[in-house]
């Protein structure tokens, strides 16, 4: 597990470095449509460390990246108030991406990037997390499922037919921040352990 970097931007998937659906609004993204989306992602991630510090999570599993989740306050996120049931609250990180490699799913990776998102949240004094979930379950989507946020212990804060906004409250997450370090071992130890399978779920 490691904390996303400009460097490490690289070892996500091609087609995740060159979306900017989170870090630039609708307006922006066709005004800078001829350019090489990847730059501006670039720029975003620079920018978001520099004014507010580590803004991602990427699972290892032998060198390759398994999955990853990137976070940062709603106004650093011009994508997050375009969701009728956003933005997500003053007191809270936005939870943007949630993304499994496929050969990787099924495995609770997922799970694992949330717990170590909620504990840097934790470390730096922020009492909660939302995200908006997607109820239509589309493929590819930049939007990862309502069912996998409520799996992992996220509840409906703003209702939507297509969009809920959805709330992890930190402070609520039995020992997320005084057990920071064991989850950290426990993280690195089980990603260790495990082999890339077929698909599932995250």
């Amino acid at each position: 597990m490691g904390t996303m970097t400009l460097n490490s931007l690289r070892d996500l998937p091609k087609r995740c470095r060159g979306c900017v659906f989170w870090e630039l609004s609708p307006e922006c993204g066709a005004a800078l449509a001829d350019q090489d989306p990847s730059l501006d992602k670039e720029a975003w991630v620079s920018s978001t460390l520099l004014q507010w510090g580590g803004c991602g999570q990427i699972a290892y599993v032998d060198n390759i990246a398994a999955g990853f989740v990137t976070y940062a306050p709603s106004y650093l996120v011009p994508r997050a108030n375009q969701f009728p049931s956003g933005p997500a609250s003053a007191d809270a990180a936005l939870l943007m991406t949630a993304h499994v490699a496929p050969a990787f799913t099924g495995l609770g990776i997922g799970r694992l990037l949330v717990q170590a998102a909620a504990t840097d949240l934790s470390r730096r004094g922020i009492r909660a997390l939302e995200t908006f979930g997607d109820n239509r379950n589309e493929a590819h989507a930049c939007v990862a499922p309502t069912d996998f946020f409520q799996a992992v212990g996220f509840t409906t804060v703003a209702a939507d037919p297509h969009y809920p906004r959805l709330r992890l409250d930190l402070s609520a997450v039995g020992g997320w921040h005084e057990a920071a370090g064991a989850i950290d071992i426990t993280i690195e130890r089980w990603l260790a352990s495990i082999s890339p399978v077929g698909a599932g779920s995250f």
